[in-house]
């Protein structure tokens, strides 16, 4: 998942203090430069009391590194890196819930299966499906199962990492890497 394009979405990832105000404050920055936020996800890191956050947005290679860099100049943000040229692994999470009846249950069980998904939850009129993948999986699963109609849908959004990481955010390179409010 390399991309080199002038104008294309950028994976961002950023070490943040674990603590209240810390997205409030993130994606406030962003709103201030008119990005908006394709996707964000957030969780606890291998660090006690930092979690990890991964945006994917819009924009130029120039104007994603200028909001990086301010990014990185918040108080609780410890470090950010932008992994858009890396080589990264990616994944989303999906919920979706999908009507079914008598007729198309078995069907709708057999498209499950080929995408390595799992059935969550029967009622007697619906399914809930997991499905964890790359969004273009995901995509390709909702729109087999769209036809059966689709009740519900909610994605986790973009988690990544550098391929073969041992430590650091972005391979341990400062090409991939802001830091610009001296943080390690």
């Amino acid at each position: 998942m390399v991309q080199k394009n002038s104008n294309e979405q950028h994976t961002l990832i950023a070490l943040v203090e674990d603590k209240p105000g810390v997205l409030t404050r993130v994606a406030s920055m962003f709103r201030r430069r008119g990005f908006n936020i394709v996707s964000l996800a957030v969780g606890n890191s291998e660090q006690v009391g930092l979690s990890r956050m991964t945006f994917v947005v819009d924009g130029d290679d120039y104007t994603v590194s200028q909001v990086a860099k301010q990014l990185d100049k918040l108080i609780d943000v410890i470090e950010v890196s932008d992994i858009t040229n890396e080589r990264i692994l990616a994944r989303e999470l999906a919920l979706i819930k999908v009507k079914t009846t008598q007729v198309t249950r078995g069907e709708i069980i057999q498209i499950v299966n080929l995408f390595r998904a799992n059935i969550i939850d029967v009622g007697s009129d619906s399914m809930v499906i997991e499905i964890t993948g790359e969004e273009d999986k995901i995509n390709a699963l909702n729109d087999l199962l769209a036809p059966f109609g689709i009740i519900e849908m909610l994605r986790s959004g973009l988690v990544a990492m550098v391929r073969g990481q041992a430590n650091g955010l972005a391979n341990g390179h400062s090409n991939g890497q802001v830091n610009g409010n001296g943080h390690t």
